[in-house]
Parts: structure tokens; C-alpha cells; sequence
């Protein structure tokens, strides 16, 4: 046996939603009801697991055998279950090792196609379809269902309650791996790279050994936010005599009535309105701001993810940005911390750990938002270890000016200037130094920096918060002027793309620009990056766009999270084309850095658990490494070390 194809119909009292797959699988009373699979070309056979019938020796010695391959779709999900299954019956220790599991969600995401086996199998118009049936049937079998006088109070559907809805559940769990066979069929023209594969690996293994989490600081702050709540609600209630202050309709009602009128309860407007509310109707919306805050919602994901020895695992989504193939988080949602800028961190930490309200409140105007700054400090190192965090700086501003050749952007970095400074210099031909002379010129540097790289104009600076930071309306365009002016070669880099990738659609030739390659065959835009790996857009065709010119469409996931057509432009595959070198410049210092535990990873920021004596400076040296595929290009990093994590 070479390859084994495998697809599971599991039960547990557990949310497989709310907390994943592997405290989902960590449940006592998690079993695995169905095992469907298939060796080599031999056809599907179902194991009927609840109904009695054992897993034959050898498929139990192939899934742990590194030597076979096994392969499903979201295969995540079968390693961790069939990895507890296999604890319980004393057959392994620790997690089957993630070597030998490849997985054909990851190579549709791969090839741009729909990270879903249904609508990866309509997309292919393959022969042989995902049955309908199976929400029913997963809903029926594989959940607790709520006991009542028709069902004899049970609590539980087990297969003698509905045989023929059991057979038909064999018959969806057999179709699965048909299913994923033909995806591996049809996509055998377009194998994923060794290489994906073994960076696949590293994600579930740091997936696998998950992050500590302080769960001491977690269960005080739900508790302390319940109290924070109430104390809100009953403030609001005193002064505006509503029923429900969390009702937006009711709020606005309110303020109707008061002759101040708000289209919008949103973060900005209502930060906005309390500078110039009269002093009652500030004072409701500043405990209003104050009862919106969902910081309670990351600790209830903490409270849900973790298994019994307090880790959270499974945090992260291998592929889960399919156009560029970066990560996305999962569970926690480490992506989206709320930044800490208080300087007693430390202190309100340890009164929150200590469950000391009180004192909160006599320290703290705004405990909602001392529990979001402390967040990322619920993530703790085991016993005896630290945190060393080490993370690129710039990282995409380096990148794009490394393939456009924009050369003093690079001579900036490598002489360890400021790239904000060094630019607002260019844009307006003096001389900008941080809190030096022309210093006030160093934020718009910076926004531009972050807005215009790729194609945007003065709506990009907008939504990069420029008004914000009180930049003028008119001040914009002429910004976007000068940046462009600046920047010669980055602006050319959008032009040569959107060349390239129109002739590639139109002539299904190969073109290719500044290291870049792109080819168009068999329905599909391929951009061939400098690491080797290359980006894939389904179904590509000339369009026209909404401003009425002729633009490169495709088929992919958009904005609504559905399956649609999408155009696309010069600047927008630029921005694609970086972000995908920037995450291959990450999974390069992963690998680089893999002798240490790494517990997790926050966009271009590595977390390490690593041993007291661990060197800062040793790992920033090793992550900062140029890849071999990126000569030219100047890497650096920065790092510190801390006992709970921290922005530094």
C-alpha cells in the first residue's frame, strides 16, 4: 500500500465549532462511528465503527505508518481524531505525526479553488458529487439532540433509531472519499510541491503543541466583565430609562429624543460625537463604547479552545489565505489582538489574576478596555521558559521594492535608515528626521508607505487613516503625486504586471517581469514567484471593470465569501505577488528557526517557548536570513523576550 484515503463520521458532546478539533476529539464521549477508505486504486469500503465492525489490522498499521501515505480532505480533522482514538486504545503517544498526511483542501487551496469538498467538486465538474443529504445526517448521528416526549428523552440519535438514515449515512461517508479522489484525479496535472508539503508539516506540529494560556487570568476577566457589564447597564438605565442599552435601535431612540441624532453607534462615530456631545448624552455614549467592547469574546474563545492541560491548539489555518497562500487564525484569532500601550501592564495583569474588582475600579476608568489591552498576556510560557518574540520589520515595504528594483529603498534599509523619514524626504525634497527637523512630515512618509504601494490612491490613504491623523482632504491627491514620483519603479512594476498577465490570458503565452512568471493553461493564470511556488487564479478571462476599461477577471472568493467573479488590475496582483513572498520569507525563517518550539505566529511575528538561556539576538540573526531565492533582498528583524506575551 502506497496511499490510503480516508474519510471519518464522528460523534462528541463537544462543539466542533466552538472548540475546535482537537477539544472537540479530546471529549470523553468522542468515538469515531464511521471510517470510510480506499488503498491505493482499490474501491471505498466502509467500516461500520458503531455498529461493531473493527478496523482491519493493516489500515490500522498503514495510518501509522509513516511510510503510507494518507490523504482527506481537510485532513486535520482525521489525523487528530484518529490520533486521540489511537491514544485511548494505547496504540500511540502524542499526535499521529503529520509526514505522512497530505491534504486535498490544501491543494484546492493551492490551485485557487474553493476550500470546500462540495464546492470544490462543482467547481471541477467532476462525475461524482458530495450527497446533499449529508447536513441532515451529520445533524441526526453526530451531535446530542435535545431529548423530548417523541424521542423518549434521549439525548442522543444512535443507528437503531433510524437504520435506513443509517445506511444512507455509510453510503455519504463512502461518497467523501470518492469525492476526494476524483479532486486528486482531476488536479494530478497540478501537483502541490515537495516543498508545500513539508511546510504543511511544521504548521500542524506547531498546531499540534499549541500555546499555554493562563487560565487563572482568563476565567477573573469573563468574571470581572460580567460585573463590568451590569455596572454599565444599570448606568445607562439610570440616565436614559431604557429596557435594553445593547439595542442600537433603542440607544438611537433615545438620542432622538434628545435632539442628537446618529446614523451610526459604530467605534469611530460614537469616539467622534462624545467631543462635542453635551456632557449626559457624552457620558451615555462613553458607557456605551465602554458595553460594546467585545474583549470578553477572545477570552470565552480561550476558555472554549483549550484542552485539559490548558493549551489552545489547532489556532492556525495552513493556507487559509488561498490568493496568496498565508495563514489565517482560527479559534483565538491571534490576528487581531488588541494592542497594550498601558504601562502597568504588569500590575493590572496580577489584579485581575487575583480577581480584585475593586481595586480595578478604583485604579481603571475604562475596565473594558484594560481587559482588552490584557488579552495577549493570557498567552503564558510552560514552566521554566520564556517567550522570545522575533518579528520582520517592514517586511512588505522591502519586498516590493526588492522586485521593482526601486534601489534607494533598499539602500535605506540596508543602511538602517527610516523608511518613513527617508521617503517623506523624497516626496518633499528636504530633509525629514524623526522628532528632528521637518519631523511632521515623517507621518505622511509613513502613510503613504502603507497606502500606496500597491496602485492606491487617495482612498487607500483614507482607509489607512489619514484624516485620522490629521492630514487634509486636499493634501491627499497631491500625496499620492509625490509618493509616485518617488517611487518610479514601484509604479512601473504595476504596469509590467497587468501587461504580463493580460498577455498570458490572451495570447496563453509566457510572460514574465522582474523574476516574476506568469502562464495561463488549462483554465488557469498561474504567477510563478521567486521562492518557486507559484499563485493560481481560476478561470481567467479579459473583462471589462467598473471604471470601464479592460481588465483580467477570475474566479475566486470575494468579499461576500462566495463564489464569484472577480477583477483584478495591475497594483491589486502586485499586492498579491508580495504578501505571497512575504509569507515564504516567514515560512523560510520557520524552518530556519524549527529546532525551537514555536508556539505560535502573528503575521510577520514568530512566538518561540523557548528555555531561559535562549539568545534574543541569536534568533532575530537566524530569522533575519535571506533565503537563498532572494539575493538582494535586505532582511531584519527585531525581537524581545517576556514571560507572558506582549506587545514590546
Amino acid at each position: 500500500m502506497m496511499t490510503l484515503s480516508i474519510d471519518l463520521e464522528t460523534y462528541s458532546g463537544q462543539s466542533l465549532t466552538t472548540g475546535g478539533v482537537y477539544r472537540y476529539a479530546e471529549s470523553d464521549d468522542f468515538e469515531i462511528l464511521l471510517f470510510a477508505y480506499a488503498e491505493d486504486d482499490k474501491p471505498v469500503r466502509v467500516v461500520d465503527v458503531a455498529g461493531g465492525e473493527e478496523i482491519p489490522e493493516e489500515i490500522l498499521s498503514a495510518v501509522m505508518d509513516d511510510n503510507v501515505i494518507k490523504t482527506a480532505f481537510n485532513a486535520v480533522f482525521e489525523r487528530v481524531c484518529l490520533s486521540y482514538w489511537l491514544k485511548r486504545k494505547g496504540l500511540i503517544e502524542g499526535f499521529l505525526h503529520p509526514v505522512s498526511w497530505r491534504c486535498s483542501m490544501i491543494w484546492c487551496a493551492y490551485m485557487g479553488l474553493p476550500q470546500s469538498l462540495a464546492d470544490a467538486g462543482k467547481i471541477m465538474g467532476l462525475d461524482v458529487q458530495k450527497m446533499t443529504e449529508g447536513k441532515e445526517l451529520i445533524k441526526y448521528f453526530c451531535v446530542p439532540c435535545r431529548p423530548t416526549k417523541a424521542n423518549g428523552q434521549r439525548t442522543r440519535n444512535l443507528p437503531e433509531h433510524a437504520p435506513e438514515k443509517w445506511d444512507l449515512f455509510k453510503k455519504y461517508n463512502a461518497r467523501d472519499v470518492e469525492v476526494e479522489i476524483a479532486i486528486k484525479e482531476r488536479l494530478k496535472g497540478f501537483p502541490v510541491p515537495d516543498s508545500i508539503w513539508v511546510e504543511y508539516c511544521l504548521d500542524q506540529i506547531i498546531n499540534d503543541r499549541g500555546i499555554l494560556i493562563d487560565m487563572e487570568l482568563v476565567q477573573n476577566a469573563i468574571s470581572m466583565d460580567g460585573l463590568m457589564q451590569k455596572e454599565l447597564v444599570d448606568k445607562i438605565q439610570a440616565l436614559t430609562e431604557i429596557d435594553n442599552p445593547n439595542s442600537v435601535q433603542q440607544i438611537r431612540a433615545w438620542l432622538a429624543t434628545k435632539d442628537f441624532a446618529m446614523e451610526s453607534l459604530g467605534k469611530k462615530e460614537v469616539a467622534e460625537a462624545i467631543k462635542t456631545a453635551p456632557l449626559e448624552i457624552a457620558e451615555v455614549l462613553r458607557f456605551r463604547q465602554q458595553l460594546a467592547r467585545t474583549s470578553v469574546k477572545k477570552y470565552t474563545a480561550m476558555e472554549n479552545a483549550v484542552n485539559r492541560d490548558n493549551r489552545a491548539r489547532g489556532m492556525f489555518r495552513f493556507y487559509g489565505a488561498g490568493r496568496t497562500g498565508r495563514f489565517s487564525g482560527a479559534r483565538i484569532q491571534l490576528q487581531n489582538l488588541v494592542r497594550n500601550s498601558m504601562t502597568d501592564l504588569r500590575e493590572a495583569r496580577e489584579l485581575v489574576r487575583q480577581g480584585n474588582f475593586d481595586a480595578m475600579k478604583l485604579l481603571y476608568d475604562d475596565i473594558p478596555d484594560t481587559l482588552s489591552q490584557l488579552i495577549r498576556t493570557a498567552l503564558i510560557p510552560r514552566a521554566g521558559r520564556k517567550f522570545v518574540v522575533a518579528d520582520f520589520s517592514a517586511i512588505e515595504a522591502r519586498v516590493l521594492a526588492w522586485i521593482a528594483g526601486e534601489k534607494w529603498v533598499l539602500d535605506t534599509f540596508l543602511e538602517g535608515g527610516d523608511i518613513y523619514c527617508a521617503t517623506a524626504s523624497r516626496m518633499f525634497h528636504c530633509r525629514v528626521e524623526k522628532h528632528g527637523e521637518n519631523g511632521e512630515l515623517r507621518q505622511k512618509g509613513k502613510q503613504c508607505v502603507l497606502g500606496c504601494g500597491y496602485g492606491g490612491s487617495v482612498g487607500a490613504l483614507k482607509a489607512m487613516g489619514a484624516i485620522e491623523a490629521g492630514m487634509k482632504e486636499e493634501e491627499l491627491q497631491p500625496m499620492v503625486d509625490y509618493w509616485r514620483a518617488a517611487n518610479p519603479n514601484i509604479v512601473k512594476l504595476w504596469y509590467a504586471v497587468d501587461r504580463c498577465a493580460k498577455k498570458a490570458v490572451m495570447d496563453k503565452s509566457v510572460a514574465s517581469t522582474n523574476g516574476i512568471a506568469f502562464s495561463c493553461r488549462s483554465g488557469l493564470l498561474l504567477i510563478k514567484l521567486p521562492s518557486g511556488r507559484t499563485l493560481s487564479y481560476a478561470k481567467p478571462r479579459m473583462g471589462i471593470n467598473r471604471f470601464g476599461s479592460e481588465s483580467v477577471t477570475y474566479e475566486g472568493v470575494g468579499t461576500a465569501k462566495k463564489w464569484e467573479r472577480i477583477e483584478t488590475f495591475g497594483g491589486k496582483l502586485v499586492e498579491n505577488i508580495v504578501q505571497a513572498v512575504a509569507r515564504d520569507i516567514l515560512m523560510y525563517a520557520m524552518g530556519t528557526l524549527s529546532r525551537y518550539d514555536i508556539v505560535a505566529h502573528v503575521h510577520d511575528e514568530i512566538i518561540i517557548e523557548a528555555e531561559r538561556d535562549a539568545d534574543v539576538k541569536t534568533v532575530c540573526e537566524e530569522m533575519g536570513r535571506t533565503p537563498p531565492w532572494a539575493e538582494g533582498l535586505p532582511l531584519s528583524a527585531d525581537g524581545y523576550e517576556c514571560y507572558f506575551y506582549m506587545k514590546d
